[in-house]
């Protein structure tokens, strides 16, 4: 059965600040998502053990993004409130700040090229860490809001794409 591509309307829209555990991660972007695969089942099974897995979504944030180079993401969970973390589970926060958004189903590629592109046809621009590289986001992620012990085909997933904008 082959996944249909549905990608939802692009808005802006305000977020408050969100507190969440991760894992940040820096890897090629060959072979990243066998990376976060993996990543994202230690933090299920440490969420599960320390009765934090019903809170959510999980996600990936993206901090810098070069196909070329090294990939700087991180797995999340976000969190009901602070939370500690534990090894190399740490606290975060996704900041509170206007956002572009969309929800996609189906290839993450193109939900991410359908976002930049109403970005770029709209003028909105995103909010870089660092000006001087082309992909650098104060806050880029990924949420799956679909429950992965309900539906595991990723395809089949309903994602929410959401980059911080200036």
């Amino acid at each position: 059965m082959k996944a249909e591509n549905i990608i939802g309307p692009a808005s802006i829209i305000d977020k408050p600040e969100r507190s969440y555990l991760g894992i940040r991660i820096e890897t090629p972007f060959g072979g990243m998502f066998a990376v976060i695969t993996k990543a994202l089942k230690e933090l299920r099974k440490w969420s599960k053990e320390n009765s934090l897995s019903e809170e959510g979504p999980y996600f990936v944030r993206y901090y810098h993004c070069d196909m070329t180079d090294i990939m700087d993401v991180e797995v999340g969970l976000m969190t009901k409130t602070a939370h500690p973390g534990g090894g190399r589970i740490k606290p975060g926060s996704l900041p509170k700040g206007r956002y572009a958004t969309l929800v996609y189903k189906g290839n993450g590629l193109r939900g991410n090229q359908a976002l930049m592109k109403w970005a770029k046809d709209n003028g909105v621009k995103f909010d870089p860490i660092d000006a001087g590289l082309a992909e650098s986001y104060v806050c880029r992620y990924e949420a799956y809001l679909t429950d992965y012990r309900i539906e595991s085909r990723k395809l089949l997933w309903d994602v929410e794409l959401s980059i911080k904008i200036v």
